[in-house]
Protein backbone atom coordinates (compact mmCIF):
# COMPACT_ATOMS: atom_id res chain seq x y z
CA UNK A 1 0.00 0.00 0.00
CA UNK A 2 1.34 3.53 -0.92
CA UNK A 3 2.12 4.89 2.31
CA UNK A 4 0.48 8.04 3.46
CA UNK A 5 2.78 11.24 5.16
CA UNK A 6 1.76 11.17 8.56
CA UNK A 7 2.22 14.41 10.39
CA UNK A 8 0.72 14.11 14.07
CA UNK A 9 1.15 18.57 14.86
CA UNK A 10 4.77 18.74 14.66
CA UNK A 11 6.38 15.19 14.80
CA UNK A 12 6.42 13.81 11.57
CA UNK A 13 5.68 9.49 11.56
CA UNK A 14 7.69 6.85 9.54
CA UNK A 15 5.10 3.98 10.37
CA UNK A 16 1.30 3.72 9.53
CA UNK A 17 1.64 1.44 12.89
CA UNK A 18 0.90 2.59 16.46
CA UNK A 19 0.75 0.88 19.52
CA UNK A 20 -2.75 1.74 21.52
CA UNK A 21 -2.42 2.19 25.00
CA UNK A 22 -3.26 -0.82 27.39
CA UNK A 23 -3.62 -0.57 31.19
CA UNK A 24 -1.22 -2.85 33.01
CA UNK A 25 0.15 -4.31 29.55
CA UNK A 26 1.82 -1.24 27.65
CA UNK A 27 4.82 -0.82 30.45
CA UNK A 28 8.18 0.97 29.76
CA UNK A 29 9.07 -3.12 29.39
CA UNK A 30 6.84 -3.98 26.62
CA UNK A 31 7.79 -0.77 25.08
CA UNK A 32 11.25 -1.60 24.72
CA UNK A 33 10.42 -5.51 23.63
CA UNK A 34 8.27 -3.63 20.56
CA UNK A 35 11.10 -1.27 19.74
CA UNK A 36 13.63 -3.81 19.24
CA UNK A 37 11.67 -4.93 16.07
CA UNK A 38 9.95 -1.52 15.45
CA UNK A 39 12.48 1.44 15.29
CA UNK A 40 9.55 4.28 14.06
CA UNK A 41 6.04 3.20 15.06
CA UNK A 42 4.33 5.45 17.65
CA UNK A 43 4.20 4.12 21.20
CA UNK A 44 1.66 4.98 23.97
CA UNK A 45 1.95 4.41 27.55
CA UNK A 46 -0.81 3.06 30.01
CA UNK A 47 -3.62 5.23 30.90
CA UNK A 48 -2.52 8.00 33.60
CA UNK A 49 -5.14 8.95 35.87
CA UNK A 50 -4.89 12.37 36.13
CA UNK A 51 -6.20 12.31 39.52
CA UNK A 52 -3.45 10.11 40.37
CA UNK A 53 -0.85 12.02 39.46
CA UNK A 54 -1.54 15.36 40.84
CA UNK A 55 -1.29 12.78 43.87
CA UNK A 56 2.35 12.28 43.49
CA UNK A 57 0.86 8.83 42.27
CA UNK A 58 2.32 6.80 38.82
CA UNK A 59 4.90 4.80 39.46
CA UNK A 60 6.18 2.82 37.22
CA UNK A 61 3.89 3.47 34.42
CA UNK A 62 5.69 6.91 34.35
CA UNK A 63 8.63 5.42 33.32
CA UNK A 64 9.90 5.80 30.18
CA UNK A 65 13.83 5.62 27.82
CA UNK A 66 14.73 8.01 25.50
CA UNK A 67 14.67 5.65 22.39
CA UNK A 68 10.90 5.62 22.85
CA UNK A 69 10.25 8.67 21.04
CA UNK A 70 7.66 8.92 19.36
CA UNK A 71 5.87 8.24 22.54
CA UNK A 72 2.55 9.29 23.63
CA UNK A 73 1.47 9.79 27.19
CA UNK A 74 -1.76 9.18 27.79
CA UNK A 75 -4.36 10.75 30.26
CA UNK A 76 -7.49 10.34 31.83
CA UNK A 77 -10.09 12.29 33.35
CA UNK A 78 -12.81 14.52 33.08
CA UNK A 79 -11.87 17.82 34.96
CA UNK A 80 -10.31 20.32 32.19
CA UNK A 81 -8.45 22.13 34.45
CA UNK A 82 -6.86 18.92 36.32
CA UNK A 83 -6.50 17.12 32.90
CA UNK A 84 -4.15 20.39 31.96
CA UNK A 85 -2.05 20.27 34.35
CA UNK A 86 -1.47 17.06 34.63
CA UNK A 87 -0.73 17.19 30.40
CA UNK A 88 2.20 20.12 31.33
CA UNK A 89 3.53 17.65 33.90
CA UNK A 90 4.30 15.15 31.56
CA UNK A 91 4.93 17.64 28.56
CA UNK A 92 9.05 17.13 28.93
CA UNK A 93 8.82 13.43 28.77
CA UNK A 94 6.28 13.32 26.01
CA UNK A 95 6.31 14.15 22.34
CA UNK A 96 2.09 13.52 22.50
CA UNK A 97 -0.24 13.87 25.20
CA UNK A 98 -3.13 11.57 24.54
CA UNK A 99 -6.77 12.01 26.13
CA UNK A 100 -8.51 8.59 26.75
CA UNK A 101 -12.42 9.13 26.03
CA UNK A 102 -12.26 5.27 25.03
CA UNK A 103 -11.83 3.04 28.50
CA UNK A 104 -14.99 0.93 28.48
CA UNK A 105 -14.14 -0.23 32.29
CA UNK A 106 -17.37 0.51 34.74
CA UNK A 107 -14.81 1.97 37.42
CA UNK A 108 -13.58 4.54 35.05
CA UNK A 109 -16.68 5.14 33.53
CA UNK A 110 -19.06 4.93 36.61
CA UNK A 111 -16.12 8.28 37.39
CA UNK A 112 -16.86 10.31 34.38
CA UNK A 113 -13.90 9.47 32.36
CA UNK A 114 -12.99 7.19 29.83
CA UNK A 115 -16.00 6.50 26.94
CA UNK A 116 -18.14 8.69 29.58
CA UNK A 117 -17.21 11.50 27.81
CA UNK A 118 -18.79 10.50 24.56
CA UNK A 119 -22.19 11.37 26.31
CA UNK A 120 -20.79 14.59 26.99
CA UNK A 121 -19.14 16.01 24.08
CA UNK A 122 -18.92 19.37 25.69
CA UNK A 123 -16.92 18.39 27.98
CA UNK A 124 -14.53 16.20 25.98
CA UNK A 125 -14.07 19.46 24.12
CA UNK A 126 -13.33 21.70 26.94
CA UNK A 127 -10.94 19.32 27.68
CA UNK A 128 -9.39 19.14 24.77
CA UNK A 129 -9.18 22.97 24.94
CA UNK A 130 -7.46 22.58 27.90
CA UNK A 131 -5.23 20.57 27.47
CA UNK A 132 -4.47 21.76 24.08
CA UNK A 133 -3.61 25.30 25.75
CA UNK A 134 -1.54 24.18 28.50
CA UNK A 135 0.98 22.29 26.55
CA UNK A 136 3.09 23.13 23.01
CA UNK A 137 3.00 19.37 21.98
CA UNK A 138 0.96 17.88 19.82
CA UNK A 139 -2.42 16.44 21.36
CA UNK A 140 -4.23 13.25 20.28
CA UNK A 141 -7.75 11.65 21.49
CA UNK A 142 -8.73 8.13 21.76
CA UNK A 143 -12.13 7.19 21.81
CA UNK A 144 -15.12 4.50 20.37
CA UNK A 145 -18.04 4.44 17.84
CA UNK A 146 -20.31 5.53 20.87
CA UNK A 147 -21.38 4.78 24.22
CA UNK A 148 -24.52 2.45 22.87
CA UNK A 149 -25.07 0.64 19.65
CA UNK A 150 -28.18 3.19 19.59
CA UNK A 151 -26.57 6.61 20.20
CA UNK A 152 -23.14 6.13 17.59
CA UNK A 153 -22.17 9.65 17.60
CA UNK A 154 -18.47 9.38 16.51
CA UNK A 155 -18.40 11.10 13.33
CA UNK A 156 -19.84 14.15 14.89
CA UNK A 157 -17.73 13.55 18.27
CA UNK A 158 -14.48 13.07 15.74
CA UNK A 159 -15.27 16.76 14.13
CA UNK A 160 -16.02 18.43 17.55
CA UNK A 161 -12.75 16.92 18.74
CA UNK A 162 -10.82 18.22 15.62
CA UNK A 163 -12.96 21.57 15.96
CA UNK A 164 -11.49 21.78 19.49
CA UNK A 165 -7.83 21.37 18.38
CA UNK A 166 -7.04 17.54 18.19
CA UNK A 167 -3.69 16.65 16.02
CA UNK A 168 -5.20 13.12 15.43
CA UNK A 169 -7.43 10.55 16.88
CA UNK A 170 -8.05 6.90 17.18
CA UNK A 171 -10.97 5.12 17.72
CA UNK A 172 -12.07 1.74 19.00
CA UNK A 173 -14.43 0.34 15.96
CA UNK A 174 -16.68 -0.68 19.05
CA UNK A 175 -19.22 0.80 21.56
CA UNK A 176 -18.57 1.44 24.69
CA UNK A 177 -21.16 -1.27 25.35
CA UNK A 178 -19.45 -3.82 23.50
CA UNK A 179 -16.40 -3.81 25.72
CA UNK A 180 -14.23 -5.62 23.95
CA UNK A 181 -16.66 -8.32 22.48
CA UNK A 182 -18.21 -9.04 19.37
CA UNK A 183 -16.31 -7.68 16.11
CA UNK A 184 -14.85 -4.45 15.13
CA UNK A 185 -16.83 -2.70 12.57
CA UNK A 186 -13.81 -1.41 10.71
CA UNK A 187 -16.51 0.04 7.84
CA UNK A 188 -18.31 2.05 10.17
CA UNK A 189 -15.46 4.36 9.28
CA UNK A 190 -15.67 4.75 5.56
CA UNK A 191 -16.38 7.93 4.98
CA UNK A 192 -14.89 9.88 8.22
CA UNK A 193 -11.86 10.84 5.82
CA UNK A 194 -14.26 13.06 4.23
CA UNK A 195 -14.69 15.16 7.23
CA UNK A 196 -11.75 14.62 9.13
CA UNK A 197 -8.64 16.18 7.86
CA UNK A 198 -6.24 15.26 10.75
CA UNK A 199 -4.79 11.30 11.00
CA UNK A 200 -7.26 8.68 12.27
CA UNK A 201 -5.87 5.71 13.42
CA UNK A 202 -8.63 2.48 13.40
CA UNK A 203 -8.04 0.05 16.48
CA UNK A 204 -9.68 -3.13 16.89
CA UNK A 205 -8.98 -6.55 16.35
CA UNK A 206 -5.72 -6.29 14.22
CA UNK A 207 -3.98 -9.45 15.27
CA UNK A 208 -1.96 -9.85 11.80
CA UNK A 209 -0.49 -7.76 9.10
CA UNK A 210 -2.79 -9.18 6.00
CA UNK A 211 -5.61 -8.13 9.08
CA UNK A 212 -3.52 -4.47 8.88
CA UNK A 213 -3.99 -4.54 5.46
CA UNK A 214 -7.80 -5.19 5.35
CA UNK A 215 -8.36 -2.78 7.78
CA UNK A 216 -7.23 -0.10 6.24
CA UNK A 217 -9.01 -1.17 2.60
CA UNK A 218 -11.88 -1.19 4.59
CA UNK A 219 -11.75 1.71 7.03
CA UNK A 220 -10.09 4.08 4.55
CA UNK A 221 -8.36 5.62 7.52
CA UNK A 222 -4.33 6.70 7.60
CA UNK A 223 -3.45 4.42 10.00
CA UNK A 224 -3.98 1.22 12.75
CA UNK A 225 -3.45 1.15 16.63
CA UNK A 226 -2.30 -2.03 17.46
CA UNK A 227 -3.69 -3.43 21.14
CA UNK A 228 -4.29 -6.85 22.11
CA UNK A 229 -2.10 -8.74 19.35
CA UNK A 230 1.04 -7.17 20.26
CA UNK A 231 0.67 -9.22 23.88
CA UNK A 232 3.25 -12.09 23.22
CA UNK A 233 3.81 -10.80 19.97
CA UNK A 234 6.40 -7.65 20.52
CA UNK A 235 6.82 -8.39 16.54
CA UNK A 236 3.85 -7.84 14.88
CA UNK A 237 3.83 -3.86 14.64
CA UNK A 238 7.36 -4.40 12.60
CA UNK A 239 5.76 -7.15 10.76
CA UNK A 240 2.78 -5.33 10.01
CA UNK A 241 5.22 -2.11 8.79
CA UNK A 242 6.63 -4.58 6.57
CA UNK A 243 3.74 -5.70 5.27
CA UNK A 244 2.13 -2.74 4.61
CA UNK A 245 5.26 -1.29 2.74
CA UNK A 246 6.46 -4.35 0.61
CA UNK A 247 3.45 -6.18 0.53
CA UNK A 248 6.02 -9.23 1.77
CA UNK A 249 4.82 -11.30 4.27
CA UNK A 250 7.57 -11.69 7.81
CA UNK A 251 7.63 -14.98 9.51
CA UNK A 252 6.10 -15.22 13.22
CA UNK A 253 9.07 -15.58 15.75
CA UNK A 254 10.16 -19.06 16.12
CA UNK A 255 9.29 -20.22 19.59
CA UNK A 256 12.87 -20.51 20.52
CA UNK A 257 12.99 -16.86 19.87
CA UNK A 258 9.90 -16.09 21.82
CA UNK A 259 10.89 -17.77 24.89
CA UNK A 260 14.36 -15.65 25.17
CA UNK A 261 11.90 -12.61 24.77
CA UNK A 262 9.90 -13.82 27.44
CA UNK A 263 12.91 -14.34 29.62
CA UNK A 264 14.07 -10.76 28.50
CA UNK A 265 10.19 -9.55 29.67
CA UNK A 266 10.22 -11.47 32.55
CA UNK A 267 13.98 -9.95 33.65
CA UNK A 268 12.79 -6.31 32.98
CA UNK A 269 10.15 -6.33 35.09
CA UNK A 270 12.07 -7.10 38.11
CA UNK A 271 14.63 -4.89 37.23
CA UNK A 272 11.44 -1.91 37.40
CA UNK A 273 9.50 -3.81 39.95
CA UNK A 274 11.47 -6.05 42.58
CA UNK A 275 11.77 -9.94 41.93
CA UNK A 276 8.13 -11.10 43.53
CA UNK A 277 6.10 -8.28 41.96
CA UNK A 278 7.61 -8.53 38.77
CA UNK A 279 7.14 -11.98 38.42
CA UNK A 280 4.04 -11.49 39.80
CA UNK A 281 3.47 -9.05 36.73
CA UNK A 282 4.25 -11.21 34.33
CA UNK A 283 2.03 -13.54 34.64
CA UNK A 284 -0.52 -12.52 32.62
CA UNK A 285 2.18 -12.24 29.68
CA UNK A 286 2.69 -16.19 29.79
CA UNK A 287 -0.60 -17.60 28.36
CA UNK A 288 0.38 -15.19 25.20
CA UNK A 289 4.04 -16.33 24.66
CA UNK A 290 3.68 -20.04 24.81
CA UNK A 291 0.02 -20.34 22.98
CA UNK A 292 0.23 -23.11 20.59
CA UNK A 293 3.41 -24.89 22.45
CA UNK A 294 2.65 -28.78 23.06
CA UNK A 295 1.31 -29.02 26.20
CA UNK A 296 0.82 -25.25 26.62
CA UNK A 297 -2.21 -25.56 29.64
CA UNK A 298 0.05 -27.61 31.87
CA UNK A 299 2.66 -25.65 31.26
CA UNK A 300 0.41 -21.94 31.93
CA UNK A 301 -0.37 -23.40 35.49
CA UNK A 302 2.94 -24.12 36.46
CA UNK A 303 4.24 -20.86 35.52
CA UNK A 304 1.01 -18.85 36.79
CA UNK A 305 1.46 -20.08 40.14
CA UNK A 306 5.85 -20.31 40.84
CA UNK A 307 7.21 -17.57 42.86
CA UNK A 308 10.87 -19.10 42.38
CA UNK A 309 12.87 -17.07 39.64
CA UNK A 310 15.13 -20.69 39.14
CA UNK A 311 12.19 -22.69 39.41
CA UNK A 312 10.34 -20.35 36.46
CA UNK A 313 13.16 -20.26 33.75
CA UNK A 314 13.66 -23.88 34.32
CA UNK A 315 9.70 -24.51 33.15
CA UNK A 316 11.04 -21.99 30.31
CA UNK A 317 14.06 -24.01 29.14
CA UNK A 318 12.12 -26.90 29.14
CA UNK A 319 10.10 -25.72 26.64
CA UNK A 320 13.34 -25.08 24.06
CA UNK A 321 13.64 -29.10 24.36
Amino acid sequence: MTPRNLQIGSIKLKSRAALAPMAGITDVVLRQLIRKFSKNCLLTTEMISSEALMQKKGGEILEYRENETPLAFQISGHKPLLMAKAAKMLENRADIIDINMGCPVNKVVKGGDGSALMKNPQLASDIVKAVKDAVNIPVTVKFRLGYTADTKNFLEFAKLMQDSGADAMTIHCRTRSQMYGGKADWGALSDIKKEISVPVFANGDITTPVLAKDCLEVSKVDGVAIARGVIGNPDLIYRIEHFLETGEIVENIDIKTKIALLKEHLDEEIKLRGELAGIRFTRKFYPFYIKGVHGAPALRHALVTEDCYDKIINILDSINE
